[in-house]
């Protein structure tokens, strides 16, 4: 899952996106009010998580562009402005929850997870093909009953490659999903990625399938 992180203090935002990554999430990270928007009328996300007091444009304009353009993505709202009448102005425009400072990591991972679940989780939380069950919002996966050992991209990886639903995905595609723009990863990394996943799925009767000069496919053995 990919997350926008709209935030202009460095260090909260470096605190916040090394807890999300070691969450499993892809996370690109902006300080700055024009320039989210720009990446958020390029890019489609999972989540933002969006701070109301920006450089250049407003946190709660930024809001009002993205549901202007009809998009669904969960807003969670951090904020050190603790006044009612912001809550009721952003939940109003469409936010999704609102947390504000200071918070414990804790309390902003579970606030993820639960904007995550719910939306993702109608229909896609937990995923199974053949023995293979991957948990999408717990961020788990299972051969039967038995936890699945994986790494922070393998899930990523995996994870893409599930919610395509047997569609061939090109590695382009994998990376989008798996690595944010300041993270780097090859094509010759997904490969790797792919290879580790091929083994740990084989119990499962479950196999990647490379289509040649396209790309990879999930498929029951």
């Amino acid at each position: 899952m990919r997350v926008l992180l709209i935030e202009d203090d460095p260090i909260l935002a470096d605190g916040l996106v090394r807890a999300l990554r070691q969450a499993g999430y892809a996370v690109d990270w902006s300080g700055d009010g024009p320039e989210a928007e720009a990446i958020l009328r390029a890019q489609d996300y999972d989540l933002v998580v969006l701070d109301l007091t920006l450089p250049g444009l407003d946190g709660l304009e930024l809001l009002r562009g993205l549901r202007g353009r009809r998009a669904a993505t969960p807003v969670l709202i951090i904020t050190a402005r603790a006044e009612v009448d912001d809550r009721i102005r952003g939940l109003d425009l469409g936010a999704d929850d609102y947390l504000t400072k200071p918070f414990e990591l804790g309390e902003f991972d579970a606030r993820v997870r639960a904007l995550l679940r719910r939306s993702r989780g109608r229909g896609l939380g937990r995923l199974t093909l053949g023995g293979l069950t991957v948990d999408i919002a717990a961020r788990r996966a299972f051969i039967g009953d038995a936890p699945l050992d994986l790494r922070r991209r393998e899930f990523g990886v995996l994870e893409v490659l599930m919610t395509a639903q047997g569609r061939i995905l090109d590695k382009t595609r994998i990376i989008d999903h798996v690595a944010g723009f300041d993270e780097e990863l090859s094509p010759a990394a997904v490969e790797i990625y792919i290879s580790r996943l091929r083994k740990k799925l084989e119990p499962a009767g479950v196999a990647i399938r490379v289509v040649r000069g396209v790309g990879y496919v999930l498929e029951a053995a």
